[in-house]
């Protein structure tokens, strides 16, 4: 039986494969979003079908408002009404220091991680608002422990637009609030997936796992549960709340 309808941003690697996965495992038909990773999203899709779950594949730019309205038609119209938004699309950047920061870098970290998250939010809304005849829903935004840490010297950029998502969540869960939604955030820490490899450096889950308390990085799978949650009943009565997953760093 199915628990609804999820929309899964970011769904094509990493963290967001997992999230993906695991509501589809809870009965949630799942639009599994991609920006340029076609083939990954497709097998996504073949695996959440042949394990008899229902998935499709939504190719958009969220930062992109005609893009983000394109991808939310495309959900109505083949899965039905969103009742849960996983926010997970986003980006680093790169490793640099504020000094060596293009303008083309900040404006792309910017307009995924935080305007893709309003975008996407908006339509969502739109969609489960009991002020608007929906029945309701939950959205999870994918923020990070680094807006916490600022990550000086690593990506000050990307800390900040987390920053900006934590905000955001807490004002728009209030905004919100007695109509039906609910919207809160996960905050990951140390997570390994290939982001760390992507960005230049291999081994820097190695290198800072000795600064987690717990001693090893996460794993998607820890993140994806945490998000399960937040989106299940057992979460009823949470909302504007930052879960961090960070292994106490």
């Amino acid at each position: 039986m199915s628990s609804g309808v999820a929309l899964v941003t970011g769904a094509s690697g990493g963290i967001g494969t997992e999230v993906a996965l695991l509501l589809a495992q809870h009965g949630y038909a799942v639009a599994i979003h991609y920006r340029a990773r076609k083939e990954d999203a497709a097998r996504l899709c073949e695996k959440i079908t042949t394990s008899g779950g229902t998935a499709l594949i939504v190719q958009a730019d969220v930062s992109s408002e005609g893009n983000v309205l394109r991808m939310f038609q495309t959900v109505d119209r083949d899965l039905g009404r969103i009742t849960a938004l996983v926010n997970n699309a986003g980006i680093t950047g790169g490793f640099f220091r504020v000094e060596d920061l293009t303008l083309k870098t900040i404006e792309d970290v910017l307009a995924i991680n935080v305007l893709g998250s309003f975008l996407c939010a908006r339509e969502a809304v739109k969609r489960m608002s009991t002020r608007r005849g929906g029945s309701g829903g939950s959205i999870v935004n994918i923020s990070s422990i680094a807006a916490k840490l600022g990550s000086a010297g690593e990506y000050v950029h990307y800390a900040a637009s987390k920053g900006a998502v934590d905000a955001f969540t807490r004002g728009l869960a209030k905004e919100v609030a007695t109509e039906g939604i609910r919207v809160n955030a996960v905050a990951p820490g140390l997570i390994e997936t290939e982001i760390h490899a992507a960005n230049g450096e291999p081994g820097r889950l190695q290198r800072l796992s000795p600064t987690v308390p717990m001693g090893r990085p996460g794993t998607p799978r820890e993140v994806a549960e945490a998000v399960a949650w937040l989106v299940s009943d057992a979460a009823a009565y949470v909302t504007g709340a930052i879960l961090e997953v960070g292994g106490g760093r």
